[in-house]
């Protein structure tokens, strides 16, 4: 399996959302949710879409990709516009990144984040029962790996019970020892708890895998083996393969529009899962 090690910038444009709104959406924007000794002033912060007037609406908790060592939730304001106009409220958050922090960090900042927002949701009108992870490359990864292992979120006294489905896109779900050194150091058995094929259980919520026609190679083999390990443990799981896509037009063409078919297809699981 080939990965590139360097992930092309997803250019931050931030156009009008408005062909295909229906809710007007509510924006909150710079919230800490780590306020420790060592918090980031940057990266430990998240933004908040809800849509106008509704309450009790399911929640998609966003993490950004980049190969755990670019990206920003600011690129992703898109994102949230699109699930938000849809009545779907959204959290995208950052996370600190290499080569200033290596594995565990980046999944340790997600857990703290998605603890938060199952602490806070409630006050923005969202439900801290209906929360769903999704993700792109290496926030696919991230999404994956922290319904997977359940150290990270039994810190906060959570578990993979309480998120109700995640959705990978074009997602990492295997570390093996060596391949990304400077971001997972360590031997097989040290990097083991960062791949979500080495870790998954039964316990595991509801997933929509997908990923992208054109993507980087071996993407494609992760996803099926991700997929088929799922499905060995009973836990209701979905892949698919988006067509005209490669791995960064995947991402781009879903936050711009609710009709596209990533985006239909993550709005269907949500939907199916909220209720």
């Amino acid at each position: 399996m080939i990965f590139p090690i360097t992930v092309p910038a997803i250019v931050a444009t931030q156009p009008a959302f408005h062909v295909f709104a229906q809710q007007e959406v509510v924006v909150v924007n710079d919230i800490a949710y780590y306020e420790g000794a060592d918090a980031d002033a940057k990266k430990h912060k998240l933004d908040i879409y809800t849509p106008k007037g509704l309450k009790d609406f399911p929640v998609v908790f966003f993490i950004h990709g980049g190969t755990w060592s670019s990206g920003d939730r600011k690129m992703y304001g898109n994102m949230g516009q699109m699930f938000a106009s849809q009545g779907i409220g959204v959290v995208v958050i950052s996370y600190r990144l290499s080569p200033a922090v290596t594995h565990p960090a980046h999944i340790e900042d997600v857990a703290r984040a998605f603890a938060w927002t199952h602490a806070n949701i409630a006050k923005h009108g969202g439900r801290a029962d209906r929360i769903f992870v999704a993700g792109h490359s290496a926030g696919g990864h991230l999404t994956s790996l922290l319904a997977a292992n359940p150290e990270y979120l039994k810190k906060h006294n959570l578990s993979s019970k309480n998120i109700r489905g995640i959705i990978p896109i074009s997602g990492v779900y295997d570390i093996p020892a060596g391949m990304f050194p400077k971001i997972f150091p360590g031997t097989a058995d040290e990097v083991k708890p960062a791949s979500p094929l080495k870790n998954v259980t039964q316990d595991g919520p509801p997933a929509l895998v997908m990923y992208a026609d054109q993507d980087y190679a071996g993407l494609d083999t992760l996803a099926k083996l991700y997929t088929a390990k799922l499905g060995e443990l009973k836990i209701p799981a979905t892949l698919e393969l988006i067509k005209d896509r490669t791995h960064i037009t995947i991402i781009t063409k879903m936050m711009l529009s609710a009709k596209d078919a990533t985006s239909t297809l993550a709005l269907d699981f949500i939907r199916k899962y909220a209720k």
